[in-house]
């Protein structure tokens, strides 16, 4: 995820973006072709107030703009005022999600969105990035809890150590037994 966004270049191949490489080129650059990353780690600013957050991310002419970002997620609109340490996990969330967002991407890169979360959080993070499926956002998921990445995928694929050992849809995998055991430890 961060060599496709740009922060980490590549040891080596290709990352090709609408038939264009892209590995080694600036984060600038990358998010200017449309790709956007919501890091496992947030990345929010925290010493600024989560409204400075949202404004540095804003592009004229995205689709998403701090109005409806907020629509989306009512509880971000309560707490613009709040410095980003001062946000649950859950809001920092919300608040890199609506960051991304403001940047107009073609392509959303989520990393782990719903790590460290409380169980109602991530629901409504999930529901949220069911939303944006539904509006037909191209999104690349890693997600270590299966079940949430398999309700949300089109396509999955399961990597073990940089290898791809599973390639297929929700379903596929579903009835892959030796795969759903092996390497995501749970029954087909």
């Amino acid at each position: 995820m961060r060599s496709i966004s740009g922060l980490t270049p590549p040891k080596r191949g290709e990352i090709r973006y609408k038939g264009r490489q892209i590995a080694g080129l600036p984060a600038h650059e990358v998010s200017r072709l449309g790709i956007a990353l919501v890091p496992e780690t947030r990345d929010i600013f925290s010493f600024l107030t989560a409204k400075e957050n949202l404004s540095i991310a804003t592009r004229k002419g995205s689709r998403w703009q701090i109005d409806n970002v907020l629509e989306r997620f009512p509880r971000l609109k309560e707490r613009l005022d709040n410095k980003g340490r001062q946000l649950s996990g859950g809001e920092q969330q919300m608040l890199a999600i609506a960051r991304a967002l403001l940047t107009g991407p073609e392509l959303l890169l989520l990393d782990e969105p719903s790590q460290g979360l409380a169980p109602m959080v991530v629901n409504a993070v999930m529901s949220t990035i069911q939303d944006l499926k539904k509006e037909r956002v191209s999104m690349l998921l890693v997600e270590q809890n299966a079940e949430l990445a398999l309700q949300l995928a089109d396509r999955v694929y399961v990597i073990d150590h940089g290898t791809v050992v599973f390639e297929g849809t929700p379903a596929a995998l579903r009835a892959d037994r030796q795969v759903t055991m092996t390497y995501l430890g749970v029954g087909g």
